[in-house]
């Protein structure tokens, strides 16, 4: 079972007075619920488990787009710092994807997988696919079933964030940042129709936000 730090459920996180918060999104969210600086110790301590996990062997990681590009570059900072600074090195190479499940607020039973034509050169690789969150774990089972196909040597899955929701798949990854409430997050890359990518916190978005920025 993969270590996580585990976000409770009563947790409603921190005021965003507290915090650097765009103006114009103050009045979109109701808190703080991981502060910037927390996820990026997280992920520094997943890019050391994969590390230990993987290292000697070439990987190629794979990044989700759009909502995995944040966590994505900084996992791969760490792991480089990692391989100037230690005696064990991961020999790495990086590839896109881009996966579409959502509408609005709401994850639909229909995975788009855009780039999937370009599965077939991670046959005989080490993947390490680098997610922004798991939440039903369709989306995931889906991918992983295409790189099935493709035969790869190793797949691996790291996911910033697992939510717990009723309508999860029981799907886990191998390496998971935070578990959180079933809550609609936003901020560090993960958006709401577009909207709040370039927020530096994971926010718990306001339904006033969801009926302002609906589509």
């Amino acid at each position: 079972m993969a270590s996580y730090l585990e976000i409770l459920d009563d947790d409603q996180g921190h005021e965003l007075s507290l915090f650097c918060v765009p103006k114009h999104y103050e009045e979109d969210l109701d808190s703080v619920i991981i502060p910037n600086g927390l996820i990026k110790d997280r992920t520094e301590r997943l890019a050391r488990d994969i590390v230990r996990d993987m290292g000697g062997h070439h990987i190629v990681a794979l990044c989700v787009l759009k909502g995995g590009y944040k966590f994505f570059a900084d996992l791969m900072d760490y792991i480089k710092a990692l391989n100037q600074n230690s005696d064990k090195s991961v020999p790495l190479t990086v590839d896109f994807i881009r996966l579409k499940s959502y509408s609005n607020d709401q994850s639909t039973n229909c995975v788009k997988v855009i780039g999937g034509d370009e599965l077939s050169a991670l046959s005989g690789k080490n993947v390490l696919i680098v997610e922004d969150i798991v939440e039903t774990g369709r989306t995931m089972e889906t991918l992983l079933a295409l790189l099935n196909e493709c035969n790869p040597k190793m797949v691996k899955v790291a996911s910033l964030l697992v939510k717990r929701t009723p309508r999860s798949s029981g799907y886990r990854p191998d390496y998971i940042g935070f578990e959180v409430p079933d809550k609609f997050l936003v901020g560090y890359a993960l958006d709401y129709n577009e909207y709040f990518r370039d927020l530096s916190h994971i926010c718990i978005l306001s339904d006033r936000a969801k009926e302002k920025y609906r589509v």
